[in-house]
């Protein structure tokens, strides 16, 4: 992994004051050959992420240096996991937050295979936003690994599906697409599934699910920005129904690209 802060290298106490500070937000995307699906949603996260996080207002001219820093990190390579950070600066409230770049090999594709999924009641903390608190969502797939399951489906004290540790769930009914209606991250994948859907007739629906109905829904899956991964099976109860991945595979791959 290659990472640079604010366009170069950082020095050891860069770093150490990095390590030591467990606030900032992020967005992760993938690049194939020098471009990325949803470039301007993961600009707006950043952009919404600095001024609720670090009270910082991204204009033009900023969301061009950012682009710039990216490909500053990205350097020759054309395939890339790529992910942006905010972090707080050496001023910490009194100045802008740093921008730290990441740069690791591709996630494979196709994501991988279906994964066996246990719920557990657990709310994200500021859950509209991408930020750094991943302690507890470490901490779940930890959990869920040692209980014989690949990750966790978390649920809220109110009793509705809400999201994957790092994934939002997507639900089949035998009719439509179902997105659970909840305080969730919107992840870019997710919001250009829905807006491609909605733009080749796909039927799908946002609205509430209580996990006791999760037995009513005969195929599940997990999206996130590495793409589409097939669920199996919720808690011990199996989702038989791979109609839904193939629907949302094809679906991801009608989304365009956009230039670095």
């Amino acid at each position: 992994m290659d990472v640079e802060l604010n366009g170069r290298e950082p020095g050891v106490a860069e770093l150490h004051r990095l390590l030591l500070l467990n606030y900032g937000h992020f967005t992760s995307f993938q690049v194939r050959d020098g471009r990325v699906r949803g470039l301007a949603l993961h600009l707006a996260r950043l952009a919404d992420g600095a001024e609720e996080l670090f009270g910082h207002r991204i204009g033009v001219e900023e969301e061009h240096r950012l682009l710039a820093l990216v490909r500053h990190a990205l350097g020759p390579a054309r395939d890339a996991s790529v992910r942006v950070t905010f972090v707080p600066g050496p001023g910490g409230d009194e100045g802008p937050p740093d921008v730290l770049v990441s740069v690791s090999d591709p996630a494979p594709e196709p994501p991988g295979p279906p994964l066996r999924v246990q719920t557990v009641t657990y709310e994200r903390d500021l859950p509209e936003h991408k930020h750094r608190g991943t302690f507890m969502l470490d901490h779940h797939y930890r959990e869920a690994r040692l209980a014989g399951f690949d990750d966790r489906l978390f649920v809220g004290r109110d009793g509705r599906v809400r999201e994957g540790t790092s994934w939002n769930v997507a639900l089949w009914d035998g009719d439509q697409v179902v997105w659970p209606q909840a305080p969730v991250l919107k992840g870019v994948t997710m919001v250009l599934l829905q807006i491609a859907m909605t733009m080749n007739g796909t039927p799908w629906a946002l609205r509430p699910v209580a996990a006791a109905d999760l037995t009513a829904f005969p195929g599940a899956a997990a999206v996130n920005s590495h793409g589409v991964r097939g669920i199996a099976s919720v808690d011990e109860v199996p989702a038989t129904d791979t109609r839904l991945v193939k629907l949302l595979a094809e679906t991801w791959a009608e989304v365009p690209w956009d230039e670095l």
